[in-house]
């Protein structure tokens, strides 16, 4: 069963796999699990991503937040291709290629940055992970209010995905199911960060940019800085994340 409304009932002592990218939604989803006093373990990828930034913070984050274990595994996702995320002759994106702010999809094109298999391979090493640890519970910081379209992000195919995990293991056929959690699922870029911000999270230590510089400073222009900016801006606060000097009359920091 898809749950985007969990919430562990007091003193309830429960155990989960957490997806953590080191992005702003994943970090926002450990901390809600874990004010919850829920035991974290945390699963990460190094998938051939062209920048590793993003495991560094998640690996702070999952230290911050006191995950009882925090595994990272590699796969070659860059070997299979399709994607800009994974390709080393990519240039970056100038412009924001495919967005939804609000649940209005600003292109129906689905973005170059979209990573094939990505989240059904994640989601498969997570139940697999899960299933030997005797979790029935795995959490993912998916959204479908402002995102970038990716299909993998989507109700339907979490949906789907669940009933297949179940069908296709040992937990599932013998009645203790995965409960593929989606905490973020419904909210606004601007709610998830409200409520990190209430939880604890530092966002300076998350990161969300498709094209960093050297120094990691965002680029400010792809679908996930201005998701991220717009988020920041309606809640009136400054996003600590560092970026790359922006042109006159872009979004504010």
């Amino acid at each position: 069963m898809l749950d985007h409304k969990w919430d562990a009932g007091p003193g309830e002592n429960k155990a989960a796999v957490v997806l953590l990218s080191g992005g702003l939604d994943s970090t926002t989803v450990l901390a809600l699990a874990s004010k919850a006093d829920c035991s974290c373990y945390c699963l990460s990828f190094a998938y051939g991503q062209r920048h590793l930034r993003e495991l560094e913070l998640a690996r702070a984050n999952a230290a911050r937040f006191r995950a009882v274990r925090h595994l990272v595994l590699r796969i070659e996702l860059d070997a299979i291709g399709g994607s800009s995320l994974t390709s080393a002759e990519f240039t970056g994106p100038k412009v924001v290629s495919s967005a939804a702010v609000g649940g209005e999809e600003l292109e129906v094109k689905i973005p170059i940055t979209y990573v094939p298999g990505r989240n059904t391979i994640f989601l498969a090493y997570a139940a697999s992970w899960a299933e030997t640890l005797g979790i029935t519970d795995i959490f993912i910081g998916v959204n479908t209010v402002d995102f970038s379209g990716y299909p993998d992000c989507r109700p339907d195919y979490l949906e789907a995905l669940n009933i297949a995990l179940n069908l296709g293991s040992r937990s599932g056929r013998q009645r203790r199911p995965f409960r593929l959690q989606a905490p973020l699922l419904n909210l606004s870029k601007a709610e998830i960060i409200a409520k990190g911000m209430e939880l604890g999270v530092d966002y300076a230590l998350t990161h969300s940019c498709y094209h960093p510089d050297s120094q990691h400073r965002a680029c400010g222009r792809c679908d996930a800085c201005v998701l991220r900016r717009r988020g920041f801006a309606v809640v009136g606060r400054i996003d600590p994340a560092p970026y790359q000097p922006q042109p006159e009359g872009s979004w504010a920091r």
